[in-house]
């Protein structure tokens, strides 16, 4: 079976369970509000699946599921640099039974990139939580004949464009880490955009791309299996994971840090109450053991705090990336 067919059977579900979960509710309006949630919770995600998107969103899900007695049911909505997705919440009820898993592609750089998109990321969807931070990993298929990143950077040089790279889509962490890596090391590599972490992974496992930047819970099976190597983190310290890859800041390239962030929006208007629960549960569901294993096993750091803190993050975000889509001239894909 492939990822479409998987998400097609995601949606059928969906949509057979929303018909239930409607009937049921049929004649419930005042006290809907106070009763959420009291049918299934559709969890969009703007990536095809097989990505650290989709597998942080499972683990979180099916806690939650446990937590709330209701399913949370993730649909991966990929492609468009996460447009159509947003566009998608934006046309549901502000009612928290549809919500998005935001990113740094969605808040802080699509802004810049798809000025028509029809919303305001700040405006027309409110912070919930924040989920999970991830170590960016900077990785080479191994047939690659680079062992670290002095001598990748001689192997690019010497073969200026030849090189490429894949990643989860345009405006996606990893096309954001490929670009600042080679703003701070002057690299030409040819950037090849999927429509997510998957279906990238599939063509840099096959050595029809040569490089890629992704988060651990993706990568990290094939960097143990020897098909990927890593070159460096992109993290300020080196990850407990691969304690013997160095960070790019450490390798000389001052300041550089990147990671991938996920975490909960929702449509604005959403009451605060619905907001805050969903915050709340988030937060016990990130605590829970699996989950805490998990993110052990892929050095993340769990997220959790206020939808206020969220957005101060967000913010951040914004701010920091803004440079690097200019830089780079980061255009839609």
């Amino acid at each position: 079976m492939n990822h479409n067919d998987n998400s097609s059977i995601q949606r059928r579900d969906y949509l057979k369970w929303m018909g239930a979960a409607g009937l049921a509710a049929t004649g419930v309006s005042g006290h809907a509000q106070s009763a959420w949630p009291n049918k299934p919770i559709r969890w969009i995600i703007p990536f095809a699946p097989g990505g650290t998107s989709s597998i942080v969103a499972r683990s979180i899900a099916a806690q939650l599921t446990k937590q709330m007695g209701v399913s949370f049911v993730i649909d991966n909505k990929g492609g468009g640099g996460g447009v159509p997705a947003m566009q998608e919440l934006q046309r549901a009820p502000a009612d928290g039974y549809t919500i998005i898993m935001s990113h740094i592609g969605l808040m802080a750089v699509n802004p810049l990139i798809y000025p028509d998109s029809g919303y305001d990321v700040n405006k027309d969807f409110v912070p919930v939580t924040l989920l999970s931070r991830v170590p960016s990993l900077f990785v080479v298929h191994k047939d690659v004949p680079a062992t670290d990143m002095k001598s990748l950077i001689a192997y690019v040089r010497s073969r200026p464009g030849q090189l490429n790279y894949a990643s989860a889509g345009n405006a996606s962490a990893g096309h954001l880490a490929m670009e600042a890596l080679k703003l701070a090391t002057g690299m030409f590599i040819t950037h090849i955009p999927y429509r997510g972490t998957g279906p990238a992974l599939n063509d840099v496992l096959a050595g029809r791309i040569q490089l890629m930047s992704a988060g651990t819970p993706a990568l990290l099976p094939h960097i143990k299996s020897g098909v990927l190597r890593c070159i460096a983190t992109g993290t300020t310290e080196r990850i407990a994971v691969l304690p013997d890859v160095p960070t790019v800041a450490e390798l000389g390239y001052k300041d550089f840090e990147t990671v991938q962030w996920y975490g909960i929006h929702a449509r604005a208007g959403t009451p605060p109450e619905i907001i805050n629960k969903l915050q709340q549960e988030c937060a016990k569901a990130v605590r829970s053991p699996e989950v805490v294993a998990q993110n052990a096993s892929e050095s993340a750091i769990a997220g959790g705090g206020t939808p206020a803190e969220y957005g101060a993050y967000v913010a951040r975000e914004q701010a920091r990336w803004k440079e690097v889509v200019i830089k780079a001239q980061i255009r839609p894909g």
